[in-house]
């Protein structure tokens, strides 16, 4: 069966409303001070979630998708829509209305010297659920892509269920699954859910895994105690190769990590699996197949970072849906999240394909990374292969 779009990018959607920082004299995070009054710039209003960062980077890297999320019937979730609609090249805005329910909206404050912080109500996302998504959007197809359970209540508050159930159905139509996360808000319900006994259940319906770092160490908790990294150190490679082993034990094919600003690491399962991962499984699965690489951060001025994750995994699903191999597919991702961070929101620093292909080639400098003797460096990109890649060139060992 052919597919007519390349991808439906699912899950959570909000408006982000982003105020802009000016410079200031006052001390990093002193903005919210009791009493104090603060200039700001003008506000910026995007689309965000996963739907909006990671469908709208699909689309302007020159992909056809669907964008199916669930908004309220009221003035934000009119704004919403026709972000969406503004932004998208080919896009098809699938929002679904519960009128029921308000439309999420995030306050993002981004100060200069710390990590943005999120005021967010979640809203219509926490009614989301597997049965929203249409089967015959499943038909034509490539890949599925569904990001941001932890904040949508009937994704966890029924156990693994409504998200194993949705990964289930759509995986048994044909199509590749992929998984994004989100950082559970500890004061949140779903700080309280068993997001391992959740893993899983859903794993199993997922071709392709991609939560941060910090997300995952929270999903996993004790059952990789062993591995725990030091806190605030550089990420270990021996703890991110046991979390990637771990999670491809629980039924992930491939396994891509998020490090912020160490870059991305991505571990893959064997080549029987990864050769039955639905309409997007790479055209040669052996290259696809055992891998363990690492790409750093490549050097930018980084002018926000809000959705860079998001819009990394676009790159990197970008990268498959258009043949490349896992060397250059995380390469592109490294280089699409990159191209994010210079701008204030998600979108607006996103090149086209072509001309992020171009600014790789012409040798864009990547940051450093101090990585064990045992990796080394692929010949033609800015990515490391680990001693159990196999690629590997060099002496075998672990």
């Amino acid at each position: 069966m052919g597919a007519d779009f390349d991808a439906i990018v699912a899950g959570h959607v909000c408006l982000d409303v982003i105020p802009q920082s000016i410079p200031s004299t006052r001390p990093p995070g002193s903005a919210l001070e009791p009493g104090a009054l603060h200039e700001i710039g003008p506000v910026v209003l995007a689309a965000g979630g996963a739907v909006a960062n990671t469908g709208l980077a699909l689309d302007r890297l020159g992909l056809a998708v669907r964008l199916v999320g669930k908004v309220g019937d009221d003035p934000f979730g009119a704004v919403v829509r026709r972000l969406l609609t503004d932004r998208a090249q080919t896009a098809f805005d699938d929002m679904l209305v519960d009128p029921s329910s308000c439309t999420s909206y995030s306050i993002v404050f981004s100060q200069p010297g710390i990590d943005r912080t999120f005021w967010h109500c979640p809203g219509a996302n926490d009614t989301f659920q597997a049965s929203d998504i249409a089967t015959p959007w499943l038909d034509h197809v490539r890949l599925f892509h569904f990001g941001y359970p932890p904040l949508m209540r009937l994704m966890y508050s029924r156990g693994a269920g409504e998200l194993a159930t949705m990964l289930r159905h759509v995986r048994d139509r044909g199509c590749t699954t992929s998984l994004d996360m989100a950082l559970p808000d500890p004061s949140s319900e779903a700080s309280g859910a068993d997001w391992a006994a959740i893993l899983e259940e859903a794993l199993p319906h997922t071709d392709i895994f991609a939560p941060s770092l910090e997300e995952i160490l929270v999903m996993l908790g004790p059952s990789i105690a062993a591995v725990q990294p030091v806190v605030g150190g550089p990420p270990d490679p021996r703890v991110l190769r046991a979390i990637g082993d771990r999670i491809l034990e629980m039924g992930a094919r491939v396994v891509l990590i998020k490090l912020g600003g160490a870059g991305a690491y991505v571990r893959t399962a064997g080549s029987s699996l990864v050769a039955n991962m639905g309409r997007a499984t790479p055209s040669q699965p052996a290259s696809w197949a055992d891998r363990e690489l690492w790409a750093p951060c490549l050097d930018v001025d980084v002018v926000g970072t809000t959705g860079a994750g998001d819009v990394t995994v676009a790159g990197f699903l970008a990268g498959l849906l258009r043949g490349q191999d896992p060397e250059a597919a995380l390469a592109s991702a490294v280089a699409v999240g990159a191209c994010s961070v210079e701008a204030a929101d998600a979108f607006s620093g996103i090149r086209s394909w072509e001309a992020t292909q171009a600014r790789l080639a012409s040798g864009w400098r990547s940051s450093p990374l101090a990585l064990p003797p045992k990796w080394e460096r692929c010949r033609r990109l800015a990515v490391w292969r680990g001693p159990i890649d196999s690629g590997w060139e060099g002496p075998r060992g672990a």
